[in-house]
């Protein structure tokens, strides 16, 4: 019966020209399922949607420090990969090892899948800084690498953006502010004041400047409209200047020396600024002193232009001197809502828009660093969604 049984087994074989399967091992099925993991997790997050931490003030009070945000990539459109050697899920650096998480060796053009619709004016975008015209190879990484901030864009491309005693003006119009935007203020006092008091009107982030004299780095106006019924104090809106390190009220005509392009030439400051056209694709400039000082620099870094050169006074294209130029593609102003304390479009000029990420969506999770475990969370912020 035995033997019957394997001549059995043994017709089946060559029957169906296949060797019985071994099952696969616990082992291999966890892997199995980690790679699938990997792989759905990367197409998530290359083509739908990402997570994002807000690490610093520039948005508050809209979005603040140790919010967690989703953000939808599908809102404008994904971005074809540039950089395709890069291990999975990483961004720059590889967590715990601290060494680079991708090879540049390879670099392929960016292309944006379509999206729902475009960039619209004053709403929060993600996207990846393009770095400082004043501070070379600060950001010397593929852009889809570079590091993500999250602003506000207050101008899309076609616009004329002008900033007079702090309001925003595009095309002329006053420009609606943030429900929630900050401003930096001086406080001085006849008697010190405690921090506790500060806090009980709703501000956190307070300097000691002096004797009695102290620096507040973000404030909502109903913020400081409580705190103006302290008797005999002294508030005014103040931020740091850059080359004295001491705190200004800044006036139109005053140049400031770290504004974008050059606001001791052009006598810009954070507080005013320009007017100033926002490039869009197709839109031609001439050549001239000005035009070159305004966008020079991004003509020569950001227009996918193999041989050109941007000089004080001539453009320079594949060795031809050029009198107009034609932009290739749309550009983008961001601010932050912390408007005294946010190192945004002001400083380093315009978002290309092939540097774009994504929609802001909700706060997902918020921190709270500065509280004890039990209140860490803030419970209010989960789900918020984000305007």
């Amino acid at each position: 019966m035995k033997q019957m049984s394997f001549i059995k087994d043994l017709w089946k074989k060559k029957r169906t020209g296949k060797k019985s399967k071994k099952p696969h091992s616990k082992t291999r099925e966890w892997i199995d399922a980690l790679k699938f993991a990997i792989i759905v997790a990367t197409i998530l997050k290359w083509g739908l949607i990402s997570a994002f931490t807000i690490p610093t003030p520039s948005m508050e009070g809209s979005l603040l420090v140790g919010d967690y945000l989703f953000v939808s990539k599908i809102h404008y459109g994904p971005r074809t990969p540039v950089t395709p050697l890069q291990v999975p899920l990483t961004h720059q650096r590889i967590p715990l090892l601290n060494i680079s998480s991708y090879l540049d060796w390879i670099q392929l053009p960016s292309v944006r899948l379509p999206g729902f619709r475009d960039v619209r004016r004053h709403e929060p975008v993600v996207f990846n800084y393009p770095g400082n015209p004043n501070i070379p190879g600060e950001e010397d990484h593929p852009v889809d690498l570079k590091t993500y901030y999250v602003k506000r864009c207050v101008a899309i491309p076609g616009d004329v953006l002008e900033i007079k005693n702090r309001q925003l003006f595009i095309n002329g119009e006053e420009a609606p502010n943030p429900a929630k935007m900050q401003t930096s203020y001086q406080v001085t006092s006849p008697v010190p004041i405690n921090r506790r008091v500060f806090m009980r009107n709703g501000i956190w982030d307070v300097e000691n400047w002096g004797v009695n004299t102290y620096y507040i780095k973000g404030a909502t106006e109903s913020d400081i409209e409580r705190l103006s019924e302290i008797p005999n104090i002294t508030i005014e809106k103040k931020s740091v200047d850059p080359l004295t390190g001491s705190l200004k009220s800044w006036q139109p005509g005053e140049g400031q020396v770290n504004v974008y392009p050059d606001g001791m030439q052009l006598s810009w400051n954070e507080d005013n600024y320009g007017p100033l056209l926002i490039p869009a694709e197709g839109t031609t400039i001439p050549i001239n002193t000005e035009n070159l000082l305004k966008y020079g620099y991004f003509i020569e870094n950001y227009e996918g232009l193999e041989n050109v050169e941007a000089g004080e006074n001539s453009l320079t294209i594949d060795g031809q001197q050029v009198e107009e130029y034609t932009f290739q593609q749309d550009y983008y102003f961001m601010i932050g809502d912390n408007r005294h304390n946010s190192i945004d479009s002001r400083f380093w000029g315009f978002v290309p828009e092939d540097h774009i990420m994504g929609k802001p969506l909700f706060v997902w999770m918020s921190i709270d660093s500065n509280q004890s475990w039990f209140k860490k969370i803030r419970w209010s912020r989960l789900f918020r969604g984000i305007d």
